[in-house]
């Protein structure tokens, strides 16, 4: 069983950067693909992004490419979501998940959420 938990969220002015972890226990977290989500009151969540076991491969909403940037070090089993030029639109919970396949699949694992708010 893997557990997620996410840190690093809070408030910051627009223009401004957060850097947010996942840090992964149980399983063996390090051979799973790691995802980004966010959602916003009133809002479906959505995805900001993804990075494969190996850190090779990621994959970036439009929404957020150039901005954020995803990494892991899977020695710490923690998974990064650097996020910078922060915009109001970009607040929301963000939420990390883990799954085995890159391409498809069910994210299995879920951490708890943190809240990012972006002023104006």
């Amino acid at each position: 069983q893997v557990q997620l938990v996410e840190t690093g969220g809070g408030s910051v002015q627009a223009g401004g950067s957060l850097r947010l972890s996942c840090a992964a226990s149980g399983g063996t977290p390090s051979s799973y693909t790691m995802g980004w989500f966010r959602q916003a009151p009133g809002k479906e969540r959505e995805s900001v992004g993804r990075i494969g076991w190996s850190g090779d491969s990621t994959y970036y909403a439009n929404s957020v490419k150039g901005r954020f940037t995803i990494s892991r070090d899977n020695a710490e089993n923690t998974v990064y979501l650097q996020m910078n030029s922060l915009k109001p639109e970009d607040t929301a919970v963000y939420s990390c998940a883990a799954r085995l396949n890159y391409y498809i699949g069910e994210w299995r694992y879920w951490g708890q959420g943190t809240q990012v708010t972006v002023s104006s």
